[in-house]
């Protein structure tokens, strides 16, 4: 791996000497200016604007524009003369917990090599105690002619170090964010979440550049002489969504759909869809089919058992009110014929009476008494 510093780690007393190497790479594809007419190359060249020619690089040194346009020219023997201890060193000032570095601060990332076998101890003894403190270390060093701010970690069994941004080269967040209130609501919230869990975890390993492999196959076609693959086209979406609510339900559709978890859920819709269709269709044709859900269907044998308890509760009332109406009318039937015994008990009583005074008349105008009496009334009334 091929360095691009050397210098050393200052750990209070202890210099660890050490190589700064790069820990990543660009693989992105690369372009040269070309004259459109000819192909030629395009180049700049340095040229000198007073004289108007070619300068070589043993003639350019440095300079400070101010704020009138005017250059002020800044020699190496300036910059050598400012006190820059970091020049070859990475100073460690202090270690703090890894959640205290914000990542808007980080940069490049570097791997620390032990440069020489000596170092090997201090190296690892420096890693170590990284590793079992928890705790990353914040160091300064100089590179590429200005001093910077950086990170140092323990990446397996390697010491990385990342350059920060010094505090005051972080934008405020504030310019940034949305200028009008906006209120989320719940069920918008569940939907994300729903989103989020369907997307789920990625392995970092498995993503790739797909358009860089795009413009390496098309240049690839291009060398050969052959046409490029024509390219797959994306998919194209219903139109701009409004609702948030629409958009977030079509997202966890597709994501599941992506993942090969909606199919069972399609296919019941489907179903549900073709059910209904042909409930639908039955019902013209004249059959007597109704398709409820099952909160209605429990709603409505609530009812039905409501119904019939109710009617059952009728006709056991109705029994006695039966027997009740039976013995009410045997009752009246009774009590029209003891009734009827009565007048007729009276009016044998009231014949038997009349016989027996008809008789007692009967004796008394056979009675010669009266008859006397009777005509002496007569010789009276004469």
């Amino acid at each position: 791996m091929q360095s691009i510093w050397n210098g050393a780690i200052s750990f209070g007393l202890v210099s660890i000497p050490v190589k700064l190497a790069n820990a990543t790479v660009s693989h992105a594809v690369s372009f040269r200016q070309i004259h459109t007419e000819d192909g030629g190359r395009i180049r700049y060249r340095k040229v000198c604007e007073l004289e108007e020619k070619e300068v070589p690089s043993s003639e350019i040194g440095k300079g400070f524009e101010d704020a009138d346009g005017s250059i002020i020219p800044i020699t190496e023997e300036d910059l050598a003369s400012l006190p820059l201890p970091t020049t070859r060193t990475i100073d460690i000032v202090a270690f703090v917990e890894s959640e205290r570095i914000d990542p808007l601060q980080m940069g490049n990332a570097y791997y620390l090599m032990v440069n020489g076998a000596p170092a090997a101890k201090p190296y690892a003894l420096l890693r170590e105690a990284l590793r079992r403190s928890e705790r990353v270390a914040i160091a300064k060093f100089a590179l590429r002619g200005r001093e910077r701010l950086g990170m140092l970690r323990v990446v397996d069994d390697v010491i990385a170090m990342h350059t920060l941004h010094w505090p005051d080269e972080i934008r405020s967040p504030e310019e940034a964010a949305p200028e009008t209130d906006v209120t989320v609501r719940d069920a918008e919230l569940d939907l994300a979440d729903a989103l989020m869990d369907t997307l789920g975890d990625v392995d970092l390993d498995s993503l790739h550049d797909d358009y860089r492999e795009a413009v390496e196959e098309m240049v690839t076609a291009k060398v050969e002489g052959r046409e490029p693959a024509p390219e797959k086209e994306p998919a194209q979406g219903e139109g701009t969504v409004i609702d948030l609510m629409s958009a977030l339900e079509s997202s966890v559709r597709e994501a599941k759909r992506s993942r090969g978890e909606g199919e069972g859920e399609d296919a019941g819709e489907k179903g549900g869809e073709n059910g209904g269709e042909n409930g639908g269709e039955s019902g013209e044709k004249g059959k007597d089919a109704e398709v409820t859900s099952l909160s209605s269907r429990r709603r409505t044998g609530t009812r039905a058992k409501s119904s019939t308890g109710s009617g059952s509760g009728a006709k056991k009332k109705s029994a006695p009110a039966r027997k009740k109406a039976a013995g009410g009318s045997g009752s009246g039937k009774s009590a029209a014929s003891s009734s009827r015994g009565k007048s007729g008990s009276g009016r044998s009583s009231t014949a038997k009476k009349t016989a027996s005074s008809g008789s007692g008349t009967k004796k008394t105008a056979s009675s010669p008494t009266t008859k006397k009496k009777t005509a002496s009334a007569r010789k009276r009334s004469a």
